[in-house]
């Protein structure tokens, strides 16, 4: 068995975008569907701009994969680019004006050029079609443990949805969200992002905004308290920030406790004994502003992640910038985009969560096959059960001797 890693390759105009996704346990069944309605729903969503009239992005799975069951080996996916254009230099010209916000100057300086065109075309979001290709293979997995996962919008400028998010309401709330173009399962909020977006496309401008991702079904103890690169809430935020335009993440409660006291911050545990078969063994948390990650591990409450996505950085009208050959200024160059990524942001961010909850779980119950997976699963589940039993209770007694 190894970790459960992935890497992508692939820029905004290349050929293809590339996910090999290595750790994969053999005898998982894809749902080819759900993948394509993850890619589909990346590209959609009120703002965006040309680039998704031209593509219509389904993956291809070149290795890994028999009869749409994975065979244990790398699993590799592509996504192909209809406009593919890198070599064109008619279409894909010299850029020499950095757009404020992007990666232009600070790449253009990385590697000793004055065209950015190589920095942006990696640095582009195109790259997350293989990165949600990815997620939605992880939630292939996560569903054979009734761990679901759920993204949508949450707020942009003055507009906030309340919706509660529940488990019980989780078939419902997909179909508010599907019905709605910002993803929100909100329609008034609904209405009024999008007159947002209608001005700022009038003022040539762009927008940002306010994304969440719930798991739910998580057990006990994803992710460890051991070492700092193994936090779950670490690898989390990594992943979320590593999104194109993210700039902020919170899980839970998030930036809010530095607002609280304690006493309103942390979540109270009591013990219901009706709910000792369950996921939470009976411990039973009448609030979540912990977001289901205590030190660092899930605490069998849903995982609550948002993440803020700062405006798109070309604008229509242009911002002041240099000239990178005459260090005059000039305004920066325009290429192609969308006023708002927003909606598609959220796809992105739930995706790039379920491969880190998958990975966590892969690296908790671990498994060459589903087999195996299942069957680790259900011994830890079995083991929590029977706490405290005589058997564990004595070798709690004598780790708590030995350390006397």
């Amino acid at each position: 068995m190894s970790p459960l890693i992935f890497r992508t390759a692939g820029e905004s105009h290349g050929p293809c975008g590339l996910a090999m996704i290595e750790g994969l346990p053999a005898g998982l069944r894809l749902d080819e569907d759900l993948i394509n309605s993850a890619l589909a729903h990346r590209q959609g969503g009120y703002g965006r701009g040309g680039r998704q009239r031209i593509e219509t992005d389904r993956a291809e799975f070149l290795t890994g994969l028999r009869n749409g069951v994975t065979m244990g080996g790398p699993l590799t996916i592509q996504v192909v680019n209809k406009d593919s254009r890198l070599d064109d230099a008619k279409r894909t010209p010299p850029v020499y004006r950095p757009r404020p916000g992007h990666a232009d100057l600070a790449g253009a300086m990385k590697w000793l050029t004055t065209d950015c065109r190589d920095t942006l075309e990696r640095a582009s979001a195109r790259e997350t079609a293989a990165r949600t290709a990815a997620g939605a293979v992880a939630r292939c997995l996560l569903r054979e443990f009734g761990i679901e996962t759920f993204g949508f919008v949450r707020g942009l400028l003055d507009v906030d949805t309340e919706v509660e998010i529940t488990h019980d309401r989780l078939n419902e709330l997909r179909s508010l969200r599907d019905a709605s173009v910002m993803y929100c399962p909100d329609e008034l909020a609904t209405e009024a992002m999008v007159g947002h977006i209608r001005q700022a496309k009038i003022d040539k401008d762009t927008l940002g905004g306010l994304c969440e991702a719930v798991v739910f079904g998580c057990p006990y103890g994803l992710g460890s308290c051991t070492q700092w690169s193994e936090k779950l809430d670490g690898r989390l935020a990594q992943a979320v920030m590593s999104i194109q335009a993210f700039k902020a993440v919170e899980i839970g409660l998030g930036a809010q406790c530095a607002r609280r006291p304690g006493s309103q911050v942390h979540d109270a545990i009591v013990y219901d004994e009706s709910a000792r078969q369950s996921p939470n063994a009976g411990f039973v948390r009448l609030r979540n502003n912990a977001g289901g990650i205590e030190g660092g591990m899930t605490n069998a409450m849903p995982v609550v992640v948002r993440g803020t996505m700062k405006p798109i950085s070309t604008l229509l009208q242009g911002m002041e910038s240099v000239n990178l050959n005459t260090k005059k200024s000039e305004r920066s160059d325009y290429e192609r985009s969308d006023v708002c990524a927003l909606s598609a942001a959220s796809v992105v961010m739930e995706h790039v969560i379920a491969f880190q909850i998958a990975a966590s779980f892969m690296d908790k119950f671990g498994g060459d096959s589903m087999l195996e997976l299942h069957a680790n699963y259900k011994a830890y589940n079995q083991l929590l059960q029977q706490l405290p039993s005589d058997k564990l209770a004595a070798g709690g007694n004598d780790a708590d001797q030995s350390e006397a």
